[in-house]
């Protein structure tokens, strides 16, 4: 896949990895849609990046996804790389009954894995339309393992990875190649709340992309997730223990 001279949509590029990203492939001579739901943040980041558009939208919302294909397909028609990369996570303990893990995963799965597939649906056309096109669906290390602190963050990203999957293969005979990126635990305000001061830098993540994008790396796994993944093929029981090596001081420091 080039990696220059593309059009290139990032949803959740006002922060984090997604800034990263947009800054990263705006140096690369591509020029980049940052899109948001807080306008703020969307112009705090604008004005740090350049050759960058900002476009205020909800993508969890339908109205808000159906004007923002409309504006795409208006002024920027020569679009041809969607990175789905907005995300949502909740921190709770599935044991305890005064938490809504109902509520809370259907507001991740609208966010992390719904939303996904509505927005490329309607870009599709669009991008089947270009010589050469991606779409990039930022999945998680959880998709392979789960962890107790985000138990339906992980589902929801396992969603991801299995609709990545089957988009892959729907889409083998046209001009739309599907990437899956795998970050580990990263250093954002997203991952705050559970210890993203130990993870990689957004910048790592957003390097590993680029390489895995010239190179036609389908399933792009960042840093400590390639381990886990390796691990994880030898042996999930191993992998799922040392996701979750914390789990009785996690339930022990959140009981009532």
């Amino acid at each position: 896949m080039k990696t220059t001279k593309n059009t290139i949509l990032i949803t959740g590029g006002s922060a984090g990895i997604g800034f990263e990203t947009a800054k990263l492939l705006s140096e690369q001579g591509n020029n980049v849609i940052i899109i948001g739901r807080d306008q703020n943040r969307l112009d705090e980041a604008k004005a740090k990046l350049n050759n960058v558009t900002a476009i205020k939208a909800d993508v969890s919302k339908a109205e808000d996804v159906k004007e923002l294909v409309a504006t795409i397909a208006r002024l920027y028609p020569e679009l041809n790389v969607v990175i789905n990369n907005a995300g949502r996570a909740l921190l709770y303990n599935l044991a305890d009954e005064s938490q809504n893990a109902y509520s809370n995963a259907e507001d991740e799965m609208l966010t992390n894995y719904l939303s996904i597939i509505r927005l490329n649906q309607q870009l599709l056309p669009l991008l089947k339309h270009q010589k050469e096109a991606a779409i990039v669906n930022v999945s998680s290390i959880v998709a392979y393992v789960p962890g107790i602190t985000l138990p339906t963050y992980a589902a929801s990203k396992a969603a991801v990875h299995s609709y990545t999957t089957s988009l892959r293969l729907s889409l083998e005979n046209t001009s739309v190649k599907v990437f899956e990126l795998f970050p580990p635990l990263v250093n954002t305000e997203f991952s705050a709340a559970i210890g993203g001061h130990n993870g990689i830098e957004p910048l790592q993540v957003a390097e590993e992309l680029l390489e895995g994008l010239k190179n036609d790396e389908f399933e792009i796994r960042v840093g400590d997730t390639a381990k886990i993944y390796d691990l994880f093929r030898s042996s999930p029981v191993d992998a799922l223990n040392v996701m979750n090596a914390n789990r009785a001081a996690w339930i022990e420091s959140i009981q009532p």
